[in-house]
């Protein structure tokens, strides 16, 4: 069975958290919960995703897109929509850097990543969380 829920929120830091917890409730009404690594997973990637828009995005205060999806197989897809049309890429990280770690992370956790150009209407960024062996 497949679920997916959309939602859209404001590019303010405040959102990063809200978007967090809207996945995490709507992972967890759909039998994941909060303590199964791909809640975890799933939201440690919105976060990320989200963060980034909101630091990064073209236009601050304009509003983004997260979306969740939970796939048959137990795996999840997390998705992140924004006008902007600069797709974002790891980049070197120094030891004293205090930020650029974040798609790292989404590399290291994810079991596929990656961005979906939107033509004139920016990117998504997505990320694939598989389940638990």
């Amino acid at each position: 069975m497949l679920r997916r829920n959309a939602f859209r929120l404001p590019g303010h830091p405040a959102s990063v958290g809200l978007a967090r917890h809207r996945v995490r409730d709507h992972l967890a009404s759909w039998g994941h919960g909060p303590d199964t690594p791909t809640a975890g997973d799933a939201m440690l990637l919105v976060s990320e995703l989200a963060t980034n828009v909101v630091r990064y995005g073209p236009l601050p205060e304009r509003e983004f897109e997260v979306a969740v999806t939970a796939l048959s197989d137990g795996s999840c897809l997390v998705e992140v929509s924004d006008e902007g049309r600069v797709e974002p890429r790891l980049r070197i990280v120094r030891d004293d850097d205090e930020t650029g770690r974040g798609l790292h992370l989404v590399e290291t956790i994810a079991a596929a990543w990656g961005v979906w150009g939107r033509g004139t209407h920016g990117k998504t960024v997505w990320a694939l969380v598989s389940s638990a062996p």
